[in-house]
This record gives structure tokens, C-alpha cells and sequence, in this order.
């Protein structure tokens, strides 16, 4: 799937596909405005991938010392671009691979 066929489904469908990661998931309701079910899905999650997506949830919710908090559980760097180039970075990292 590429991230032009991955935005086009979030604008056309009312709900993620059940296949994809949770991660994917989280990125989808984030997309829609859903910060609360995006958020939902990751918080209880302890994989370096969900504390990766969790970072940037808390950055986009503007509580940028918990996204510290949780770029360090992840092993990543804080983000310093903007919010929708982190989303992209991310999206694209968590789309299924063709083939």
C-alpha cells in the first residue's frame, strides 16, 4: 500500500482496516481527528513502535515534556519537523508491504 492509496482511505471509509498494525490504526483515527481512539490504542502498548506513535500523539495533543517521555521509551530522537511530515514519516513506516 502506498501512503497516497492509505490517504485516500481515510478519507473515503468510516473505519481502518482490521489487518493493519495497531500502529497503522492509531495513525488512521489521528488523521480522521480522532486523537482520543489514536490514542486509545497505543497507551497501553509497551513496543518501541507504539511508544514511537504515542511520542507523537502527545506531541500533537501539545504536551511536548510526555512526548519526550515517550520518544525516550521508544529510542528516538524528538521529532523537529513539523507534525505532518512526522505523520507521513510514520504512516509510511507502518504500511503493509506489498508482495
Amino acid at each position: 500500500m502506498t501512503l497516497t492509496e492509505f490517504t485516500a482511505h481515510i478519507q473515503q471509509e468510516q473505519h481502518p482496516e482490521s489487518t493493519w498494525s495497531v500502529q497503522l490504526q492509531s495513525l488512521w483515527y489521528d488523521a480522521k481527528g480522532d486523537w482520543k481512539k489514536a490514542h486509545d490504542l497505543v497507551d497501553q502498548l509497551s513496543d518501541l513502535s507504539s511508544a514511537h506513535v504515542h511520542a507523537y500523539l502527545h506531541r500533537v495533543e501539545g504536551d511536548l515534556w510526555n512526548a519526550r517521555y515517550w520518544y525516550n521509551r521508544a529510542k528516538k530522537s524528538e521529532f523537529k519537523g513539523s507534525l505532518e511530515e512526522e505523520w507521513k514519516e510514520l504512516a509510511i513506516a507502518f504500511l503493509p508491504k506489498k508482495g
